[in-house]
């Protein structure tokens, strides 16, 4: 069996490349993923206006979809806003923006939201985790014993060396081991616009495989390392596939491949809830 996955992140309304993002949803289609996953930053400053072309756009891509908010996506120029109801359009726009889950056959997702309208910190754009969530999710993804294990939020929990900026997750390489304990096979994230796909240190590694860092570029107009792009995911039993495809200007071209050797699924011995023949989603 194999999942398809299309993991797109960063598109910003509001400064988004508008050729990339246009071409993306006949992409993404002819791709025909099992999921369509969006890993924050959606608007550029959390407006209405933004978060209606987000919607839209939303509405043209492949079905069943997951997504988590950035930190873009809380009102950027409202301090009170950022206080009382940071996720207010998003909800209304997009959808819940904390631990959302998708259970399809062969393939568990739950996202975690990372972004937050205030910090004790200077940079609110940093990410933050909570740890009893991470632990929560490592215990529901620990009993889905065949699916790729899938989690997905804004900030990179590990960062790649030649990242321009950084997530500034603190404690994010910790929370990053206990996922991978629990068996997670992909860690899926934005925020840095450059993708890059690494293992995670101290995942058991081996012939059971281990844990990766996967991250999505952008599809704005605020580019770094990297063209405008998104990134394509395929596994099968034995391998993971990332490619990352970047904006030629008149087309989406592969920019980079990393094929990852997929940990081995223990045996079952009982029935277990997440392999189910139709797809579910839930929203706590």
């Amino acid at each position: 069996m194999t999942i398809k996955l299309v993991h797109l992140s960063d598109i910003h309304f509001g400064c988004e490349n508008v050729g990339a993002v246009e071409a993306a949803i006949e992409a993404a289609h002819a791709f025909a993923p099992d999921l369509t996953i969006i890993s924050g930053d959606i608007t550029a400053n959390g407006r209405r206006h933004e978060f209606e072309a987000a919607r839209a756009w939303l509405t043209r891509l492949p079905q069943p979809q997951i997504a988590t908010p950035g930190n873009h996506d809380v009102p950027q120029w409202s301090l009170a806003g950022r206080f009382v109801s940071p996720f207010r359009l998003y909800r209304d726009y997009v959808g819940r923006p904390d631990k959302t889950a998708a259970y399809l056959p062969g393939l568990t997702v739950r996202s975690l939201n990372t972004a937050r309208g205030v910090q004790l910190r200077a940079d609110w754009s940093e990410g933050a985790i909570d740890f009893a969530a991470i632990r929560a999710a490592a215990a529901e993804m620990r009993v889905a014993t065949r699916a790729l294990k899938v989690s997905v939020r804004h900030h990179p929990l590990i960062e790649p060396e030649y990242a321009a900026v950084t997530g500034g997750v603190h404690r994010g390489a910790a929370a990053a081991r206990i996922l991978a304990k629990a068996g997670v096979d992909l860690i899926l994230t934005g925020h840095v616009h450059d993708p890059f796909a690494i293992p995670v240190s101290g995942a058991q590694g081996g012939a059971q495989g281990c844990a990766y860092a996967v991250g999505a570029g952008t599809l704005s107009l605020r580019t770094r390392e990297t063209r405008a792009g998104f990134s394509v995911i395929e596994a099968d039993a034995d391998t993971i596939k990332v490619r990352s495809l970047a904006w030629t200007g008149a087309d989406f071209e592969t920019e980079a491949v990393w094929t990852l050797a997929r940990r081995a699924a223990p045996p079952i011995k009982n029935h277990n809830r997440f392999e189910i023949p139709n797809p579910v989603f839930m929203y706590e």
